[in-house]
């Protein structure tokens, strides 16, 4: 007889997930709240409808909100329409339920644990359902498999719900407004009386800003080969190299910050290598093409030893999201306490909807909204790169404009500050006469004379004053630097 094959016994169904809730907590607030309408002005935990467990809790809270905000009182009575009109608490037992909640004066004095307690459980729950999901997608694959996409999607949600668990600042009384203000007045002071933000490495950019400010959104734009990257690789080698030399010196950094740099044109290398010749004064182009004698590769070992605890994080992460780059830059801001965000440049990011794409536009306005956004909520500087459009060739007067801003007016309005780099050099070199005629030699004395000038337009300040900054282009070190009083003077002559 053919032996038979026990049957193995059925795996133990799993047990439900039980969410978290307190029932009789929400209960309490609605009753108190019913009570005192006054104590939603001292909840100490923002609520919406969605904390609450129970749906009818929730509608309840609503209404109450509603009526206050409408300056009307919120009470069994004034409810009376809700009562009518909502099965579920008809079924409770309508206006009486209503009336059961408020007997008991009590309440109001555990109303404001209560309301922190349904806070709280909410977070939990909300952190419950990103984890389920978080299992379902990645054990689901009937499609495609994107797993850092999927990690990156658990990560907006859940720094959405550390958004919804964080206390909104209160609204400041002028006396502690004004004290933040002289702290920054005092810190500008201390600064040498001009800097009261983070470096530049630039003294006539720190003069007309006042350094880079928390929360500001900085668009520094300009056309192709006008050296917008090498500017913004100069500021955050500055912004960082100022930190690490008050690490060094166990002070505090005032004026400096680590730096993280999304760079989407450029890879880490190739900025890496723009710093080094920059610090070690070597021509960059002598760096990319190997041509050093021993005494050039010692400066340049030198250098790269300098700057071995340097704070400057570089993401070379193509075709990023906004955001895959809010993400990141979280991540960062927690990790590695970063103090600036540099942006290298806001055309090569992408939206969150991909198929908006036909809309460059509306894209466009969604990232510099996200941009902006996330300068508040790190409290930190963010500085962006931005194309010009190809008016700015079509005019005598090649000095951009505010017009000129790319695809989207929503970069203008968004932006705090706006800079504009503009080397006339460039363009004068465009229109070189043939050797031997008569313009000629007024063309070759004026290059001579513009060779190296190059500005910094401040076109839109909401903090101060705009008009050009002088600096000096070092084009085979790619280094901006400050020049002479009395070259700046004999430019503008």
């Amino acid at each position: 007889m053919a032996s038979r094959v026990a049957a193995l016994p059925p795996d133990p169904s799993p047990a439900p997930l039980r969410l978290p809730f307190n029932i009789e907590a929400e209960k309490t607030l609605i009753g108190a709240l019913l009570i005192e309408n006054r104590l939603l002005e001292e909840l100490p935990v923002p609520l919406d409808e969605a904390h609450f467990m129970e749906p009818l809790h929730g509608r309840l809270f609503a209404r109450i909100r509603q009526l206050a905000d409408s300056n009307l009182l919120a009470s069994p009575v004034t409810l009376k329409p809700l009562v009518e009109a909502d099965p579920a608490l008809a079924e409770l037992g309508g206006l009486g339920y209503l009336v059961g909640l408020t007997t008991d004066p009590s309440v109001l004095l555990a109303a404001k644990d209560c309301a922190r307690q349904i806070h709280d459980l909410a977070l939990l729950r909300a952190l419950i359902r990103v984890g389920t999901e978080l299992v379902e997608r990645a054990t689901d694959t009937s499609q495609a498999i994107a797993p850092l996409a999927q990690i990156e999607a658990a990560e907006e949600a859940l720094y959405r719900i550390a958004e919804r668990g964080e206390i909104a600042s209160p609204a400041l009384p002028f006396a502690r407004a004004a004290a933040r203000a002289i702290g920054m007045a005092e810190r500008a002071m201390q600064s040498g009386g001009h800097l009261s933000g983070l470096t530049t490495g630039l003294s006539g950019l720190n003069n007309k800003l006042g350094g880079l400010h928390n929360s500001d959104l900085v668009i520094l734009a300009g056309r192709p080969a006008m050296g917008k990257t090498a500017l913004a690789t100069n500021i955050a080698f500055h912004c960082a190299l100022r930190c690490a030399q008050d690490r060094a010196a166990q002070r505090p950094s005032r004026n400096g910050a680590p730096v993280a740099f999304f760079s989407l044109e450029m890879s880490a290398e190739q900025l890496a290598l723009r710093i080094l010749s920059e610090r070690s004064g070597i021509n960059s182009e002598d760096l990319r093409t190997g041509r050093l004698n021993q005494q050039q590769f010692n400066q340049l070992a030198r250098a790269a030893e300098e700057l071995n605890d340097l704070p400057l994080i570089i993401d070379d992460t193509p075709a990023l999201t906004i955001a895959g780059l809010r993400t990141r830059a979280r991540r960062l801001r927690r990790q590695r306490g970063i103090g600036l965000i540099v942006v290298d440049y806001l055309q090569l990011l992408q939206g969150s909807d991909r198929s908006q794409n036909e809309n460059r536009v509306n894209e466009i306005s969604e990232i510099t909204r996200g941009l902006k956004t996330l300068a508040k909520e790190l409290d930190v500087p963010v500085l962006a790169l931005s194309q010009l459009s190809r008016a700015v060739e079509a005019r005598d007067d090649k000095r951009p404009q505010l017009a000129d801003l790319r695809e989207s007016g929503t970069i203008e309005q968004d932006a705090d500050i706006v800079l504009f780099v503009f080397r006339e050099e460039y363009y004068h070199a465009l229109r070189k006469p043939e050797d031997g005629s008569e313009k000629f030699q007024a063309w070759l004395d004026k290059a001579n004379r513009i060779a190296g000038r190059a500005e910094v337009i401040v076109a839109k300040q909401r903090h101060g004053s705009t008009g050009p900054v002088p600096l000096v282009f070092a084009k085979e070190l790619t280094r901006f630097s400050d020049p002479a009083e009395e070259d700046w003077a004999d430019w503008q002559a």
